[in-house]
């Protein structure tokens, strides 16, 4: 039966794992075809995104370093968008037997898409709860970051009561989602025309690919 998966779980996870001071580290599922070892992959990525995201920012360190997070960032960002789809496929193989109402609606959004979004909030959550707790700014500060920090636990728990909708409905087979694959053509060597040759592109700047 599915679904040992439901939001109070994977923020469970999601936060446990931040609070570990050697996170992000060993993976605690082995199996790859298992949903929690993408879900970990998922919030693995997403951390490691976020401290590369931070030091990007910097203006203190050369541009070379700048740079080296730049593809760091690339990287990590592919890994993350893979375990999405990984999170689907592993959801999906456990409705495989569900039985859709003819009436079924599609969901635009998929669980693992969800998972991901749930994942950037505890980031959010975790880091902004910590700067309610600093000492070397004033009470404004403070105050300001805490009405965020209200606002972020809010939204997650809206994000997980839709989560929670949505494999509750998909299992009565009254809603359904697909794997959406993001083709990520800038990171592709055959795609990218600065990396097969060419040197110029064929759509207009600042188009979205």
């Amino acid at each position: 039966m599915l679904i040992d998966i439901d939001a109070k779980k994977i923020i469970a996870l999601h936060d446990g794992k931040l609070m570990q001071p050697d996170w992000p580290a060993i993976a605690l599922f082995d199996a790859e075809t298992d949903a929690w070892h993408w879900i970990e992959e998922n919030h693995r990525y997403n951390s490691l995104l976020w401290n590369e995201e931070d030091k990007a920012r910097r203006t203190d360190v050369e541009a070379g370093e700048i740079a080296v997070c730049k593809r760091l960032i690339d990287q990590y960002n592919q890994k993350r968008n893979d375990a999405v789809e990984a999170i689907d496929e592993a959801i999906l193989m456990q409705l495989a037997g569900i039985m859709f109402n003819e009436n079924a609606r599609q969901n635009s959004e998929t669980a693992g898409a969800m998972i991901d979004r749930l994942s950037i909030l505890s980031l959010k959550i975790f880091h902004m709860r910590e700067q309610t707790q600093r000492f070397d700014v004033d009470a404004a500060h403070i105050q300001a970051c805490q009405a965020k920090l209200d606002r972020l636990i809010m939204q997650r728990h809206d994000l997980g009561a839709c989560f929670d909708a949505l494999l509750k409905d998909a299992m009565a087979g009254r809603a359904y989602f697909k794997v959406y694959r993001q083709f990520k053509m800038y990171n592709d060597p055959t795609l990218n025309p600065y990396l097969y040759g060419t040197g110029s592109t064929s759509i207009a700047d600042g188009a979205v690919r």
